[in-house]
């Protein structure tokens, strides 16, 4: 196996492009998302946007633009589910999102649907485009600046939101600014992992490094090497094993979370072990 063989195949290259760049930000960015409690909205918007996606497909209009919208209509159909507090928003919102998916699925198995719309449940990063590239990496520049800009504010809501008040840092606007975060990220993400895949370049480098790293910075940067480098693996993985490359990056971003907790397990168990001095 040649570990220069992808590198000779314009599709795999820009697969490869694409998950570094979208790992980059996501890795760094989902710190803050299991930190402010985030992966189940994460979650809700990614499945919820769904049809979105198909009516772009069906339409001919880029998937992007379908991504934004249906992240607006999920967002939109949450909220207004939330708010019967009889109900729970929970459940409010698990009933919405589900509806918003099957709707999508749907739509994708009309007469008129075009093929392949299996990729935008699962992802299909060998059939980004040149703008899905473009879209990948305006992402994780501007929300690479995003993150820095907020970094103070986003690290003293976390820390002890009435202290940030207090400084003059509102705790809503800083949420508010989260989520508009997120669902970018989403948007651009989904073309790439499909809206069943998509939550794992979030929530698995951010799972992988918590507990390991002292401060925000280092635990954001370690996430975003992990998530590069896991999704480079699932490419790898895909053209050496024939497996689905959506899904091969999905999992090598799980086995990651799942390796940093066994590691995080035994440190753990070690120090507990070891007598006081």
């Amino acid at each position: 196996m040649d570990l220069l063989e992808p590198l000779q195949s314009g599709i795999e290259r820009r697969a490869l492009a694409e998950v570094v760049l979208l790992g980059a930000f996501c890795g760094a960015f989902g710190c803050w998302v299991t930190t402010f409690r985030l992966s189940y909205p994460a979650e809700s918007l990614a499945h919820g946007l769904l049809p979105g996606l198909v009516v772009a497909a069906l339409a001919g209009i880029p998937l992007l633009l379908g991504g934004v919208a249906g992240v607006a209509v999920a967002a939109l159909a949450v909220a207004v589910a939330g708010r019967d507090a009889r109900v729970g928003s929970d459940t409010a919102t698990a009933v919405a999102v589900t509806g918003l998916l099957g709707l999508g699925s749907l739509l994708a198995l009309t007469p008129d649907a075009p093929a392949r719309l299996e990729e935008l449940l699962f992802g299909d990063p060998l059939g980004v485009t040149d703008g899905d590239l473009a879209a990948a990496a305006a992402l994780a520049l501007a929300g690479g600046l995003a993150l820095v800009a907020l970094h103070r504010p986003l690290a003293a809501v976390a820390l002890d939101a009435g202290g940030a008040r207090s400084l003059g840092i509102s705790a809503t606007a800083v949420r508010f600014a989260l989520l508009a975060l997120l669902a970018a990220a989403l948007a651009v993400a989904v073309q790439g992992l499909g809206s069943l895949l998509v939550l794992a370049v979030l929530i698995g480098p951010a799972v992988a490094v918590r507990g390991h790293f002292s401060t925000p910075g280092r635990s954001m940067a370690a996430a975003a090497v992990v998530a590069a480098l896991a999704g480079v693996a699932g490419i790898y993985a895909s053209a050496w094993l024939g497996t689905a490359a959506g899904a091969s990056v999905a999992l090598a971003l799980c086995a990651a979370a799942a390796l940093g907790a066994l590691v995080r397990g035994v440190a753990g168990r070690r120090a507990a072990a070891s007598p006081s001095p």
